[in-house]
Parts: structure tokens; sequence; C-alpha cells
């Protein structure tokens, strides 16, 4: 990405007045993987309770920006300033610690861990940060009819539709009171009413709230919800393919069997580890009674000097 476009700090937008120092700077932004150019001088700038749009056709580096500015990814070069503070300078421990606690995403498939109910998947953020199971399991709770999700607490993601799911996603994003939620393409898989609603809670969750938002997306009614639009015009496409093999997971990262990679901490990442994964069928469904059912394995052949093989009976 190479043009930023900033209307002028504290011009008042639906409604409300932006702040009129940014939250959220970043400067002349280079990014590369292998020889294939990602972003060049990108900037960008989002004031408190201020949502900006960045969009672009598919590949054409909005999550690479997107990445960078949330201390996902280092930049090649540039500066990213969240609060007053260098978030390219930091350490892999200083940038997760800035995103268990000031940061919260909304990934395009939601990204819920499929074994927890929907309330354990809101209170987890909380969870992480150390806060008491009680106390995390009832501020989730309150979440639920502010989103339109009343009596869905217990459902797996697997029981939820496609706009719940992303409720679900909201409301985890927004319970540890972030200061800025990036949001992938939180619409892509959803039709336009769902996605309509989707984008209408976000944005009132984020304005009650004084968050901001930096939504990612190639979607021109999305784009519309937003204060503020940065057009990815004169682009380079990231062509992952051309490298011949994706990037690495940047630390900090891990990579869901079949999913995109997502922001998590030690604590998640052990938990992933040990939730059995069958690499054809996905994670499995947890029965409610608990445990984890797999197939009978397929029956061995028997035989003997003087009979034929047969299979041993069920």
């Amino acid at each position: 990405m190479d043009r930023s476009c900033r209307r002028p700090a504290g011009l008042a937008r639906r409604g409300r007045t932006v702040n009129a120092g940014p939250i959220l700077l970043a400067r002349d932004l280079h990014k590369s993987f292998g020889v294939t150019p990602a972003l060049r001088g990108a900037d960008l700038s989002v004031g408190g309770g201020e949502m900006l749009a960045v969009t672009g056709p598919s590949g054409s580096g909005k999550s690479t920006l997107l990445h960078c500015v949330a201390g996902i990814l280092t930049p090649d070069s540039g500066e990213v300033v969240f609060d007053g503070r260098r978030v390219d300078r930091m350490s892999d421990r200083e940038r997760t610690q800035l995103r268990r606690v000031s940061f919260g995403f909304v990934f395009q498939f939601g990204q819920l861990v499929p074994e927890l109910p929907a309330v354990e998947n809101v209170a987890l953020p909380l969870l992480l940060a150390g806060r008491g199971r009680g106390a995390s399991i009832r501020t989730a709770e309150r979440w639920f009819p502010r989103l339109g999700l009343e009596g869905l607490e217990q459902r797996l993601p697997g029981e939820l539709s496609g706009g719940q799911s992303q409720r679900v996603a909201i409301a985890r994003a927004m319970v540890a009171e972030p200061k800025v939620i990036f949001a992938d393409e939180p619409t892509g898989a959803l039709d336009s009413v769902a996605a309509d609603q989707v984008m209408d809670l976000l944005v009132q969750a984020a304005r009650d709230t004084g968050t901001s938002v930096v939504v990612v997306t190639h979607q021109a009614r999305v784009a519309a919800f937003a204060d503020d639009h940065f057009r990815g015009r004169e682009l380079f496409r990231v062509d992952v393919a051309a490298l011949g093999a994706r990037p690495p997971v940047p630390p900090g990262l891990t990579r869901l069997p079949g999913q995109a990679e997502i922001a998590v901490s030690p604590a998640l990442r052990a938990l992933l580890a040990r939730t059995p994964y069958d690499q054809y069928g996905g994670f499995p469904r947890w029965p409610r009674t608990g445990g984890c059912s797999s197939p009978a394995p397929p029956p061995t052949p028997t035989s003997s000097p003087s009979a034929a093989p047969t299979w041993p009976s069920s």
C-alpha cells in the first residue's frame, strides 16, 4: 500500500467528535515477503473513538498493513506509534502484552474455539489476563443481551449461525475494554443482511465504549460505516504463491489447521496443542457429556492355517 487518506483532526462525524490527537499512527511503513513488496510507504492515523476503513482489492496488502499496526508483524522500516509508544521497537513479549490489554481482534470467520461455549469464548481474553473465572463469565454474560445473543451463552460455535458467531467474536473483542479493535474482513463470510447487522453492532459497541476501530474490507458497503477511509489505489499485490511457500508464522501467532493466523498467548497456544485434532476432519465435536468420541478403528483380518481369512464379528 502506498497512499493514505486522512481528514483533519477534530472533524465531527456521525454525531460525535473525534479526538484531536491520533491514538494510533503509522508512518512510511514498508514490508516485503521475500522479494515481493506488500507495503511501500504506507501511512495511517486513527483518532480516539474513530472508525477507519482500509480498502483495496484482495491480495493488495490490507491485512499486512493491519498486522503491522497491530504489532503482529514487524515492518521492515517505518514506525508504528500507539498511545505515544513505538510498537515496532517492542519485544515480542511487550507486543503480546499490548495485544492482550489494549487491542481486540475480529476475524473473517470468527476464530472461535470450537470446544468452548459462546460465553467462555467471550470470557477468554479476561481468563488469559488472569482474572478469576467467575468474574470473567459474569462480565462476558453482560455482552449477550447487548448484541442480541440472549439464550445463546451455552451454545457451541458449531451451533451458531455465521452472523451469531461474528457477534460472539465482537463481544470477545470488546469484553476487555480495549482501546483499539482490529477487524479483518469481519463480514466477508456473511450475506448482506447479516453483514449490515454485524457492522451496526460493531459501530454501536465502539461508540458506547469510545473504542477506535480499524476495519479491513474490500466491500464498499462495509467501508461506508466508517468515519474515515484509507484507500489503497496504487498498491503492490502480495502473491504468496509466487514466493514458493507461505511466510513463516510470526512470533506470538498460531495457525489453526486450515484457518488464518491469530494472535494468541502462550496459555491459549497450550490449550490448542492439547485439543485432539484430525488432519482430515479438523477439530472434533466434543459430546455434551464430555470427552472426545472417535470412530472405531477398522477391523483387521484374522487367519488360521486351516481357514481363509475372516473378519471379526462386531
